[in-house]
């Protein structure tokens, strides 16, 4: 037992010494102190203190007195543990699956010679280019008991689509792109000369994949697995249309506080989330913590040598044909309704919807354009900055602040959204109501997902490049400016992408945030939607997809131009 203790107590003694030193080097270094101060103040403001309030105000009554009753009623009174189990099976499947069709899209476009890359990365934007629950409407009028398909073309009446098996198989299709962003980018910056060797030495392709490429990515691989999981959980719209008796937490949670008026009950099963969500991170976090995935070290690296096989290309080809034509299909059906009269009544087609929004809803859509091209390159730039820390440095609060990023992503929206309300209703700082107060939920709702992406292009680049930097004279400033970021680019590209179509097709979030003076296009749907006027609510849509598409051409310009010139600069 004395030896037991004595081996505790040199390991305690280690630890000491190691923060204590990273406390001493960190003073030493005022400029990344204060980056450190600055993110930590922004994160406990943003992403900690509003879930702490949420959750206190949860478990107090109206004099603020501690009260059970709330957690009493959940175990006794609804159905939770079988919507919990259901939401962790869900997430677990769609993580899975849709993180295995992320990885397949990505190394059919990055790491092969398929036809037509452009147009089917296109296509892999489509599915995030509007709310997901858009996809959920799109299969039940193709599919549900009067479906198009199913009813007018295979004669199948009362198909019942409504449960676990069409909720993953949209929650797949809808959440596939983020897995796919993720890892391009990955394996846009994986240098290619570890498997070019490999091949050089007589390994067959599908030896270098599985024991290079796939061990190499596995960061990409467990962080999408990680956002995907995380999403499937949080994600209110697609359970809400598909999920029929397949009761879930996000939708258990929203009927407490729309149904029931239960606002606190619904705000602590939404809590709830947090657990499974946050045991995924530790999970992934310990895995790639343990591993080294550095492929570019500063030493010429040789072109990437793309697949040309016809008996690996052609698979590849039909999987990414097969995927573009459901997408197709589920869109194409979205753009025919906007143009249809009257759905299942009246099928003339009509510019009237179009008419309708332009007129109705012209204010959404400059608020939503405008709010969007704010917290993009706030988001980006944040995330960037994080994911260097975190990756780069070693200081006090290091475990903390990455898990403080990824709070406001593991909870769903309507969480953070009654957090924000809760936190920030009253002076000095009451920003309900405006336009703050919805960018900054933008911004800290997505904002792990540029962290991941940073991080993951970060774990590629071997940190003698930017030590080589720092001994020549270089500032840590510097440092991440000239050398880290452009490494960074496809990750904040990434970034920029994955913010922007999020800030504009989010709803959970910020639907108890919009106000008479800022509205948003997905609220405008959702309230079309409910109103029964089919037609109108896809035109939104349509011209959702179409100022998403024109916004993303917009930043991949302007990304090549700033690191063309900071480029041309340097040489």
């Amino acid at each position: 037992m004395e030896a037991v203790a004595s081996v505790e107590k040199t390991k305690f003694s280690r630890r000491w010494d190691m923060k204590r030193k990273e406390f001493l080097m960190l003073l030493r270094q005022p400029g990344l102190l204060l980056a450190v101060l600055i993110v930590f103040a922004i994160l406990f403001l943003f992403c900690v203190y509003p879930l702490i309030r949420l959750f206190i105000s949860c478990l107090t009554d109206e004099s603020g007195n501690i009260n059970f009753n709330n957690i009493r009623y959940i175990f006794t009174k609804t159905d939770y543990f079988r919507a919990f189990w259901n939401s962790i099976k869900l997430g677990a499947f769609v993580g899975v699956f849709a993180t295995i069709v992320g990885y397949i899209y990505a190394f059919a476009i990055k790491r092969t010679a398929i036809p037509g890359k452009k147009f089917f990365n296109m296509m892999a934007m489509f599915p995030i280019l509007s709310p997901p629950f858009v996809i959920s409407l799109a299969v039940i009028l193709l599919f549900g008991r009067s479906g198009i398909i199913t009813k007018n073309i295979l004669g199948i009446e009362g198909n019942n689509i409504y449960g676990f098996t069409w909720l993953a198989i949209v929650q797949i299709l809808s959440l596939f792109p983020l897995s796919y962003l993720n890892i391009s980018g990955m394996l846009e910056s994986l240098d290619s000369s570890i498997e070019n060797a490999s091949r050089s030495l007589g390994a067959s392709r599908l030896k270098v994949f599985l024991t290079v490429t796939v061990p190499l990515s596995l960061p990409a691989i467990l962080s999408s697995l990680l956002i995907v999981f995380a999403k499937s959980l949080c994600d209110l719209g697609n359970p809400q249309v598909l999920a029929g008796d397949y009761n879930v937490l996000s939708v258990s949670a929203y009927l407490q506080i729309v149904g029931l008026y239960n606002l606190k009950t619904g705000s602590l099963i939404a809590l709830t989330i947090l657990l499974p969500c946050m045991l995924a991170y530790i999970i992934q976090n310990y895995w790639v913590s343990k591993r080294s995935y550095v492929t570019i070290t500063g030493k010429a690296t040789g072109q990437v040598e793309l697949i040309t096989e016809p008996h690996i290309v052609i698979p590849l080809f039909i999987i990414l044909v097969l995927l573009t034509a459901f997408t197709i299909l589920m869109y194409g059906t979205v753009i025919y309704v906007s143009f249809v009269k009257t759905w299942g009544v009246n099928w003339t087609l009509t510019l009237d919807s179009y008419k309708f929004i332009l007129k109705r809803g012209a204010n959404a859509i400059k608020d939503t354009l405008f709010l969007s091209a704010i917290s993009t390159p706030v988001t980006a730039q944040l995330g960037m900055l994080i994911s260097y820390l975190l990756i780069r440095k070693n200081f006090i609060g290091k475990k903390l602040m990455s898990i403080s990023t990824i709070l406001p992503f593991a909870v769903p929206g309507i969480a953070l959204g009654i957090g924000y309300i809760v936190s920030f209703n009253t002076k000095p700082l009451l920003l309900t109501g405006t336009a703050f107060i919805i960018i900054t939920a933008m911004v800290f709702r997505t904002l792990s997902i540029g962290v991941e992406t940073g991080s993951n292009s970060l774990r590629q680049v071997d940190p003698s490049i930017e030590e080589a930097a720092t001994v020549l004279g270089a500032s840590n400033v510097r440092v991440f400016f000239n050398i880290s970021l452009p490494i960074m680019k496809s990750a904040l590209f990434s970034g920029l992408v994955n913010t922007f179509v999020r800030s504009m097709t989010s709803i959970s979030a910020v639907i108890f945030l919009v106000s008479v003076n800022w509205n948003l296009l997905t609220v405008s749907i959702l309230s079309e939607i409910e109103s029964q006027r089919m037609s109108a609510a896809c035109a939104y849509c349509v011209a959702l997809m179409v100022l998403v598409v024109l916004a993303i051409a917009v930043l991949e310009l302007l990304v090549k131009q700033i690191f063309g010139r900071r480029r041309k600069i340097y040489e």
